[in-house]
């Protein structure tokens, strides 16, 4: 960790009324992240420009450290005949990691809070968010509690969650001059996609504290059966509401009808915590290399 930036103050797990902690991970343990961490390998997902390995995942100073480096070595996966993007690239340039509780933990409903410090260089993407065990992307839904990256060359502040629309096989139209929070879809192979977004401007926030970007902040999703609200320090950034991902009886939605909301037993959300260079995120300066992203801890709550 950097001595120019303060240290994250040591903070006691918050009690609320109604609520029951019931699992985090305080990142207390210095050395490799804990067990209940598994970790995305390789060139996983949007073109993105990161390998992901677990080498650059650390806990010191009280905290989850995600690294990003510039290095480059042979692409392990490199077939020159391959159209797959993963595999036709013959070098790595940039490396990163991804932790996943997919293996270990999942829940359902209540309220989830991260305490994190994130990078804001060009080309940088970090994220706090789940993905529903039940089907493939993005059947199985996403809560994007929080993602950071610049578009059209403007940094913004994300919260957002996806689904596969029912019903539905034409693209929309765009409309012109499309509010900060919007509903937008795209085709896939596997059907529409819809998106609940909210995008804030970075300079929102730096207008409040100029010191913003060297800071950590409270990212909290709040989740119920009717609702997912987002937080960020408190202020409400998104809320969405859950029935606009209900598909009609008899369709096979791979997660009982509704990824958000549905009383199938196994049905849960796992945490990622990512660091991603490139594609959504902009064009890297590698000479604002390494970068980190810096988590202080991971809190689960459920309704009493």
């Amino acid at each position: 960790m950097r001595s120019d930036r303060p240290l994250p103050e040591g903070t006691a797990a918050q009690e609320y009324e109604g609520y029951e902690l019931v699992w985090s991970d305080e990142f207390d343990e210095p050395g490799r992240p804990a067990d209940c961490w598994s970790y995305e390998e390789g060139f996983v997902r949007n073109n993105e420009l990161q390998w992901y390995q677990s080498d650059n995942a650390s806990v010191h100073d009280g905290c989850l450290v995600i690294t990003a480096r510039a290095e480059s070595f042979p692409n392990p996966w490199y077939d020159s005949l391959s159209s797959d993007w993963r595999r036709s690239r013959e070098n790595v340039e940039f490396t990163s990691a991804c932790v996943t509780t997919a293996d270990s933990f999942t829940f359902r409903y209540g309220r989830m809070e991260v305490r994190a410090r994130i990078p804001v260089a060009e080309g940088s993407w970090p994220a706090i968010w789940t993905l529903g065990n039940k089907g493939a992307w993005p059947e199985n839904g996403e809560v994007d509690i929080m993602e950071f990256y610049r578009r059209d060359g403007y940094p913004e502040i994300m919260a957002n969650a996806c689904w596969v629309a029912a019903g539905t096989e034409n693209l929309p139209e765009e409309t012109p001059g499309t509010p900060a929070t919007v509903c937008s879809d795209f085709l896939t192979p596997d059907g529409m996609v819809q998106w609940d977004e909210s995008k804030t401007p970075l300079s929102y926030f730096m207008g409040k504290d100029s010191r913003w970007t060297e800071k950590f902040h409270m990212w909290r999703m709040d989740w119920d059966p009717e609702y997912i609200r987002i937080y960020l320090d408190g202020e409400l950034l998104n809320e969405i509401t859950l029935s606009k991902a209900d598909r009609p009886a008899g369709e096979d939605s791979g997660n009982a009808f509704n990824p958000f909301s549905n009383s199938e037993e196994s049905f849960g959300h796992y945490i990622l915590l990512n660091l991603a260079i490139g594609a959504n995120g902009g064009t890297p300066d590698v000479s604002d290399f390494p970068l980190e992203y810096e988590v202080d801890f991971v809190r689960v709550y459920k309704g009493k």
